[in-house]
């Protein structure tokens, strides 16, 4: 069994999550590192946009109005609304095995954990094995409809995925909606009118689902960590270290907030 590090941080912002994130793609892309399994979560509430989406689909005033953080992430997709849900990333150096190949090959690999992980709390899920490119753009939001090898029940989006492939390694984090309203994301996000938002809203809550709306329970974020934990173990032959971060790669995540995800220039950017 191969060693990786498991890092479980506290709640933080999204410009911070972000950071983090890159910080460790390039120490483990240096063999500073070791490859990662990051389980974290947001706050306040934080609108992410993937990386080439339009600044100009965020209602700022109505995130304001909420107290939410907006962030753009280094990854591609749509956009998310965290909040109560359990996030995880993954970085690795390009040659591990976990994530060799194509983007839909590492995914498939990784996906087959995450399955896991999630049946652990109950749920009948599978893989969505014919949906569109991962790649692929929709519409504004990210759980409108589920891309290949991504994770669903009875057809609705559970756990939704993006990943960044650089020449020194690869990023994939994700989301696990644990409870609360998914729809609250329209929100966030410029419609025609209201009935367009309501209309979105709708369409949303009937492509994609939460693991209370599937269970008709509450699950705690240290069970599902655990669950995530232990899934990665059994399916990828992994065991894991907790650790921290080094201080280099805090030095750097601060300086990734300062310079990139913390402000306008980047998350504006397009």
């Amino acid at each position: 069994m191969d060693i990786w590090r498991l890092l479980v941080d506290a709640p933080a912002r999204g410009a911070w999550n972000m950071a983090v994130d890159e910080a460790l793609l390039e120490a483990v892309g240096r063999a500073e590192s070791p490859p990662t399994l990051r389980l974290y979560a947001w706050i306040p509430a934080c609108l992410s946009l993937g990386l080439a989406q339009s600044y100009q689909e965020v209602d700022v005033l109505r995130l304001n109005d909420r107290g939410w953080d907006v962030v753009r992430r280094p990854t591609g997709g749509r956009a998310i609304l965290h909040v109560d849900e359990l996030t995880y990333s993954v970085t690795a150096p390009p040659g591990e095995t976990r994530v060799q190949g194509s983007v839909l090959e590492s995914y498939r690999r990784l996906s087959g954990a995450l399955l896991e992980a999630v049946r652990a709390l109950g749920l009948p899920v599978e893989i969505e094995q014919h949906g569109p490119p991962v790649s692929a753009e929709k519409g504004p939001v990210c759980f409108e409809v589920p891309s290949a090898y991504e994770i669903v029940v009875d057809g609705k989006k559970l756990v939704g995925s993006a990943q960044a492939r650089k020449r020194h390694g690869v990023l994939q984090h994700g989301t696990l909606p644990l409870h609360g309203d998914l729809a609250r994301i329209t929100q966030a996000l410029v419609f025609a009118d209201e009935a367009a938002r309501e209309d979105a809203a709708q369409k949303l809550l009937a492509r994609a689902t939460t693991v209370e709306s599937v269970t008709g329970r509450i699950v705690a974020w240290e069970t599902a960590a655990q669950a995530f934990l232990g899934a990665f173990e059994s399916q990828l032959g992994l065991c894991f270290e907790r650790g921290e971060l080094s201080s280099g790669e805090k030095a750097r995540a601060e300086e990734l907030v300062q310079k990139k995800y913390g402000h306008p220039d980047w998350t504006e950017r397009v």
